[in-house]
C-alpha cells in the first residue's frame, strides 16, 4: 500500500477528522520521481480542541509512528479544529519551496 494511503488510513482511523489531505509533497525536492519522502498533513478534527500546538503535533505522529519511521523524510502538519478551519477559510498554510539539494545555490 503506498505511504499516503497508509498516512490516510491510521489518521482517519485514531483521530476521525472531519477533513484530511495527505499530501505528497516529494516532487518539490530533490529526490527520485514517484518518492514518497515528504508529506504534508492538512487536518481538522475535535480531537484538537482545547490542545496546544505541540500536544496536536504529538497526536499526529503518535498516530503514525510506524509509518515516520519506515523512511518518511519530511512531515508538515496542520492541525485544527473544525472553528479554526472555518476562520482559515478552508485553507491550509502553503509550503515553502525546496532549498536543498541541487534546486538552491548555496552560499
Amino acid at each position: 500500500m503506498p505511504m499516503r494511503a497508509q498516512l490516510e488510513r491510521k489518521l482517519r482511523k485514531s483521530l476521525n477528522p472531519v477533513h484530511l489531505e495527505v499530501i505528497n509533497e516529494s516532487h518539490m525536492h530533490n529526490v527520485p520521481e514517484g518518492s514518497e519522502s515528504h508529506f504534508k498533513v492538512v487536518i481538522v478534527a475535535e480531537a484538537f480542541e482545547n490542545q496546544s500546538r505541540v500536544a496536536r503535533h504529538r497526536l499526529v505522529n503518535d498516530s503514525v509512528a510506524a509509518e515516520l519511521q519506515a523512511g518518511i523524510h519530511a512531515f508538515s502538519i496542520n492541525a485544527m479544529t473544525p472553528p479554526e478551519w472555518l476562520d482559515k477559510g478552508g485553507r491550509a498554510t502553503e509550503s515553502p519551496p525546496c532549498l536543498g539539494g541541487s534546486k538552491a545555490e548555496r552560499f
